[in-house]
């Protein structure tokens, strides 16, 4: 059997957490990161998923608009299904029309097509437009917050609950800067067809145009979305995401004193984001990392690789001191299951341990037949007397 271990030289997995910066990132010449105002902030790559920095990411507040962010991500969801369409043309209720605080002006008694609707959720931050969109999909808001917390939970935003559709201040409706990221990311992810409308600086809805709330759309033009928030006992909050060459980052700020400062404080976690780290797919799904002997199969080797693409978020420039192991199961004997896991790949740094993945199968190996097996027993066991 060949050695079940090597070292090859690759990127890592890098995280700061806070304001306080690792030994790694200070001798990669990375700066503190910058003093953000704010009750509580996150900065994430949104391919690697990798946090670079955050303060009370995991504390609870109001999120005000920034709800809205889960309407959408639930109509986009419904829309991708076939369950509804564009065209579909949504009623306006009583209660829809009614709803104060931003608005997108529609009309009790009339019909809306789902498009606009949800070009005034995501533009013009209606609250009309969200009520309106929660019935339409749901029945009734209360059945629509329930269908929010169930995508929550799917979502692994452990510390939200939403009570409504639109942010209204409510009791027990909260949620975290790391779980906005959360679904940030997952709407970039998952509904790429309609992430342009975050984007749109303005909207024209019954002869009002409206324009979009997030100042960094005028002021930087690599930021793409996504929402703004805004309440007394909230604050100004705004979850932005922008893309530059090929790395694109979500920036979070909840509990700013004004719009100005959101955009502000967010402007200063991209900016540090973007010039002191960099986005690198060090392997791709199925990738072959390493290729070991097996017993009693049909193919006496198998090829090893990750199930997943492996990216990576590091410090610019720092990836020629890190190193990765791989390790493999001892032994391996037929059946060998595809997609199962035969061992891992764990990246260091100084002896640190960065990240670690499981390394599974690229195929089967069926078991062999009785000669094979008679004949592999046999070298097994004069291998072990020596």
């Amino acid at each position: 059997m060949r050695p079940q271990s090597f070292r090859f030289t690759v990127l890592a997995l890098f995280a700061l957490f806070g304001t306080a910066f690792s030994l790694l990132a200070q001798a990669q010449m990375v700066p503190r990161a910058p003093q953000i105002d704010a009750k509580g902030y996150l900065l994430m790559d949104a391919t690697s998923g990798q946090i670079i920095v955050e303060r009370n990411a995991d504390q609870r507040l109001p999120p005000a608009s920034l709800t809205k962010m889960m309407t959408a991500y639930i109509a986009e969801a419904e829309l991708q299904k076939g369950n509804i369409s564009e065209k579909d043309m949504a009623p306006i209720s009583v209660q829809a029309w009614q709803m104060g605080g931003s608005r997108m002006f529609v009309r009790e008694g009339t019909r809306v097509p789902v498009g606009d609707l949800l070009r005034g959720i995501i533009i013009q931050s209606g609250n009309d437009a969200s009520v309106a969109m929660a019935e339409y999909i749901a029945g009734s808001e209360d059945a629509f917050a329930d269908l929010m917390n169930q995508h929550a939970n799917r979502l692994g935003m452990d510390n939200s609950h939403f009570m409504n559709a639109t942010g209204w201040p409510a009791e027990n409706h909260f949620t975290t800067a790391k779980d906005m990221a959360i679904l940030a990311r997952a709407i970039v992810r998952d509904f790429p067809d309609h992430y342009d409308l975050y984007a749109k600086k303005e909207f024209t809805y019954n002869g009002i145009t409206q324009q979009n709330r997030n100042l960094l759309l005028w002021r930087d033009p690599s930021v793409d979305g996504l929402k703004t928030g805004h309440t007394d006992e909230a604050g100004y909050c705004l979850v932005s995401s922008a893309k530059k060459d090929g790395m694109r980052l979500i920036a979070v700020v909840m509990g700013t004193d004004s719009e100005g400062a959101r955009a502000r404080e967010s402007q200063k976690l991209l900016t540090y984001g973007f010039r002191f780290f960099e986005t690198y797919k060090a392997y791709s799904a199925g990738d072959v990392l390493d290729t070991v002997d097996v017993w009693m199969g049909e193919q006496n080797q198998l090829r090893l690789g990750l199930a997943e693409d492996l990216v990576l978020t590091i410090p610019r420039e720092s990836h020629e001191s890190l190193k990765a192991e791989i390790s493999v199961t001892p032994q391996l004997e037929a059946p060998i299951v595809e997609g199962q896991q035969y061992g891992s790949l764990t990246v260091r740094m100084n002896n640190d341990v960065l990240v670690k993945k499981p390394l599974v199968a690229l195929e089967a190996v069926e078991e062999a037949g009785l000669f094979t097996k008679l004949w592999h027993h046999l070298m097994l066991f004069f291998k072990g007397l020596f």
